[in-house]
C-alpha cells in the first residue's frame, strides 16, 4: 500500500524509528533507550515516544502513516503481533500489537529482527528476485533468517532461523543457550572476546589489551578492526578460527538448502567484512558440496544497520495488503 510507514528496530538497549516515504526512502530518524530493565510499560512509553517525536519533527500528520511495521528478540507470532518469549526484552505472552494499538491508534505490526533483517535483504537489499536465501547476522551473537521458495520461512511455532544454535560440536563450549558447541560460541563476538581476554590474562601480547575494554563481555567491532588493520598476531588467529567455524556453518546450511543465495551481515560483518569475505569463501569450499555451492552466491548484506527498518517496511506492506 503507497505512503509513508514508521518502522522501528527495537533491541535489548535502543529504539531505532524512522519514516520510510512512498519511494521507500528514509526521511527522518529518532533513537531512545529502551529502558528495558524498567518493565513492559515503560518500554511501551519508549516506543510511545519515538514515533511521537518522528511525526514532531517530520511535521507530518498521524493520519499519513499507513502503518508501523518493527522488529524485536525473540519469539513472536507475526500473525497475532503476541510476543511469546523475548531473551531481552521485559515480554512474556504479550500481546504488543494490540498494546501499541490502543496507545497510538495506527495498524501495528511485529516481528522475530532476525527474521525481519533477512525480509529488509530480500525486498529491498542483497537479495531481491532470489527466491531461496539464507540470511547469518553475526554480531554479539549470531541470528538467521530463511527465504524458502519465495517466503520467510518462520516454521511451525515461529522458532525458525536458530541458525546461530546449529551445533558444530557436541564436545565444544557451552552456550548461553544451554547446548554445547553451538555455531554462535565458536564465531559471534562473545566467543571472540572471551578467546581474546583469556590469552591476554596468560600473557599473550597484542594491542587488543588497550584498545579494548578487559571488563567486557563483548569486544566492540572498531577496536577489532584496528588490531587486524596493524595485522595484530592475536586478533589475525582469533578472527580467522571464527571465520573457519563460520563456513563451516555457512558450508553446512549451503548443503541442506540449496539456496540462490547467502547474505552475511551483523556488526562484526560490516567492520570487517572486506577482510572475512575472501576467507570465508576460500574455507567454505571444504564444506559444501562443489555441485551446490557453484550455483550459490555469497554476498554481504546490502543495507547494514537498516536491514531491520526495511524488513519491517516489507513485513507492514505485506500485513496491511
Amino acid at each position: 500500500m503507497a505512503g509513508k510507514y514508521i518502522c522501528m528496530d527495537i533491541g535489548g538497549t535502543k529504539i531505532l524509528g524512522t519514516i520510510v516515504d512512498e519511494n521507500n526512502n528514509i526521511i527522518f530518524r529518532a533513537k531512545k533507550k529502551t529502558k528495558a530493565n524498567k518493565g513492559l510499560e515503560v518500554v511501551e512509553q519508549r516506543m510511545a515516544k519515538v514515533v511521537e517525536e518522528l511525526l514532531e519533527q517530520s511535521q507530518i500528520p498521524k493520519e499519513e502513516i499507513v502503518a508501523i511495521g518493527a522488529g524485536a528478540p525473540g519469539v513472536i507470532n507475526e500473525d497475532t503481533g503476541e510476543i511469546i518469549y523475548s531473551p531481552n526484552l521485559p515480554w512474556k505472552n504479550y500481546n504488543i500489537k494490540k498494546a501499541i494499538e490502543d496507545k497510538l491508534g495506527i495498524p501495528f505490526f511485529v516481528g522475530n529482527d532476525a527474521n525481519i533483517g533477512m525480509m529488509g535483504e530480500w525486498k529491498y537489499g542483497a537479495a531481491v528476485n532470489k527466491k531461496n536465501v539464507v540470511g547469518i547476522f553475526v554480531g554479539t551473537g549470531i541470528g538467521g533468517g530463511l527465504i524458502v521458495n519465495d517466503s520467510l520461512f518462520s516454521g511451525s511455532k515461529y522458532l525458525a532461523g536458530e541458525l546461530g544454535h546449529m551445533v558444530l560440536n557436541p564436545e565444544g563450549p557451552y552456550c548461553n543457550c544451554g547446548q554445547r558447541g553451538c555455531l554462535e560460541t565458536y564465531a559471534a563476538k562473545v566467543s571472540m572476546t572471551r578467546e581474546i581476554k583469556n590469552q591476554i590474562n596468560r600473557g599473550r601480547d597484542s594491542i587488543l589489551k588497550d584498545l579494548m575494554d578487559m571488563e567486557s563481555s563483548v569486544i566492540r567491532s572498531k577496536p577489532l578492526k584496528t588490531a587486524i588493520d596493524q595485522k595484530d598476531a592475536l586478533a589475525v588467529e582469533v578472527l580467522d578460527k571464527a571465520i573457519y567455524y563460520l563456513a563451516a556453518g555457512t558450508g553446512s546450511l549451503i548443503n541442506i538448502f540449496n539456496p540462490d543465495m547467502v547474505v552475511l551481515g551483523g556488526g562484526v560483518i560490516e567492520s570487517l567484512g572486506d577482510y572475512i569475505m575472501p576467507i570465508l569463501n576460500r574455507y567454505i569450499r571444504r564444506f559444501a558440496f562443489p555441485d551446490i555451492i557453484e550455483g550459490t552466491e555469497i554476498v554481504e548484506s546490502a543495507l547494514g544497520d537498516d536491514s531491520i527498518i526495511y524488513g519491517a517496511l516489507a513485513l507492514a506492506k505485506e500485513k496491511q495488503g
